[in-house]
């Protein structure tokens, strides 16, 4: 049975709510299941597409999310939510199949599942509406939000607007195409596709005679996989190649995912914008290799084609990088390739390309346009972050506006895992509301980071004193 939601008491078009989140990807979505019992807060979320939708390129048979269950959407803030996936097994009576499954890492159809759930039954959310503008109004101490209302084609039915004390930003990544390959991606002709959209292009890439994937990461490793379990021992015919030196597993060791808790977040924080910035390139194992079942199955799978002699018809190159690339005869790609330690160059024609090159945090210009003049920024012109995921403005703006994976330059690694969501959540609520309707712990590693110790987290906060005090009125 599905939680019986709070009905959502009718909202005076001009009057000010306390929160307003822009996006509705994994992060906000947690926000808004753990703001739902603040009876206090009145809320409202806004999503241009139709509908809760996660990586559905993606979502490939017994591909497997790198957090346990318990990083959901609400769990590791409140377990006793409604809103946790042990309560979405429960409503769809799976419990008990779960539990003799005894499976700690599930599914990415089965994340994407238990977030869809959670979206169709929390009040508050607003699919189909496209966030156009934020501004500042200084005559009433407000943001204003204007947006477009889409119909299902995705076509404007109406403009509107909504006033808010706070903003959080959760609009989520956007998947990277490096430079050489850009021309090739946006014409027609021979697929060369994003891993986002792998699962719309499988058939015809199953049908190419030879494809080749471009990246090193989880996202290549299980499209080289599931490429190659789809074709005929001796006939492959694919390639897997990407600038990384190695096919390199992912960090898991206990200690090493230490780096995903609230006390790294603060230490890392806290650390000089330099400090910062040399880190951020050197964590990429921490979450941009391979995890070792994934490795261990390419493995098996290719020796498996051996049995009966020869080797299979696959190539796996790190170290190497697409110089340049085009089309030739209008029916292939032609990649140039440079290999890195060897200084040395070579062309490779290929059918298809899948490019799983990964994501980058999605600009927020056209959005914070109107809030431009009043944003503080670093050294690298990037937004400034306060430790509680507010962006820094002038002291002008009485209103706060929260981040979700955009500050990864300031608070770390940790920032795109799922593992934080319900933390950093209940840390903005915290602020919000300035009480602690969710108490955090006080420490979440054995490693000290660092040799000067801070106060791993504020007791109960006060609103800041520039904030108008939250009110039932609505």
């Amino acid at each position: 049975m599905s939680p019986t939601p709070t009905p959502t008491p009718p909202h005076e078009p001009d009057a000010p709510r306390d929160l307003v989140g822009i996006g509705i990807g994994p992060f906000n979505l947690s926000l808004a299941a753990l703001a739902h019992p603040l009876a206090e807060l009145d809320t409202a979320f806004y999503e241009q597409r139709p509908a809760f939708d996660w990586h559905p390129g993606l979502l490939i048979d017994g591909a497997r999310i790198q957090v346990p269950f318990l990083a959901d959407l609400v769990t590791l803030a409140d377990p006793a939510s409604p809103w946790t996936f042990l309560n979405y097994l429960k409503a769809r009576e799976r419990l008990f199949p779960f539990y003799f499954a005894e499976r700690f890492h599930i599914q990415r159809a089965e994340y994407d599942a238990y977030c869809r759930w959670v979206a169709e039954n929390l009040p508050g959310l607003h699919f189909g509406h496209q966030v156009d503008a934020v501004r500042w109004n200084p005559e009433r101490d407000i943001f204003e939000v204007d947006f477009t209302q889409l119909d299902t084609e995705g076509e404007a039915e109406a403009l509107g607007r909504t006033y808010t004390r706070n903003i959080v930003l959760g609009v989520g990544t956007e998947p990277y195409v490096p430079e050489p390959l850009k021309p090739l991606v946006e014409a027609a002709g021979v697929p060369v596709i994003h891993a986002a959209d792998y699962l719309a292009h499988r058939e015809t890439l199953t049908a190419a005679e030879h494809v080749t994937v471009i990246g090193l990461g989880q996202s290549g490793a299980e499209i080289f996989l599931d490429l190659l379990r789809q074709r005929p021992a001796g006939r492959e015919g694919l390639h897997w190649l990407g600038r990384t030196e190695a096919f390199a597993p992912m960090e898991y060791s206990k200690l090493g995912l230490e780096h995903f808790t609230p006390d790294y977040t603060r230490y890392f924080h806290a650390l000089a914008e330099g400090v910062r910035d040399r880190l951020v390139t050197t964590q990429w194992q921490l979450h941009k290799g391979i995890d070792n079942d994934t490795i261990a199955a390419i493995h098996d799978e290719l020796y498996q084609r051996t049995l009966h002699g020869g080797w299979p018809d696959t190539t796996l190159t790190p170290g190497v990088r697409v110089r340049t690339a085009g089309r030739v005869a209008t029916t292939k790609v032609e990649l140039h390739l440079e290999h890195t330690e060897q200084n040395t160059r070579s062309r490779l024609t290929t059918d298809a390309v899948v490019l799983a090159t990964g994501y980058r945090e999605r600009p927020l210009a056209r959005i914070l346009a109107g809030l431009d003049p009043y944003l503080r920024r670093d050294s690298r012109d990037r937004p400034r972050v306060d430790e509680h995921f507010r962006l820094v403005m002038d002291a002008s703006v009485t209103g706060s506006l929260y981040v979700q994976n955009a500050e990864r330059h300031t608070h770390g690694v940790g920032t795109p895992d799922l593992g934080l969501a319900a933390w950093r959540s209940a840390a903005i609520l915290n602020t919000v509301t300035g009480k602690d309707p969710y108490p955090l712990p006080t420490r979440t590693a054995f490693t000290t980071f660092g040799l000067e110790q801070t106060a791993r987290v504020p007791q109960a906060r006060q609103a800041p004193a520039a904030l108008t005090p939250l009110t039932d009125a609505r």
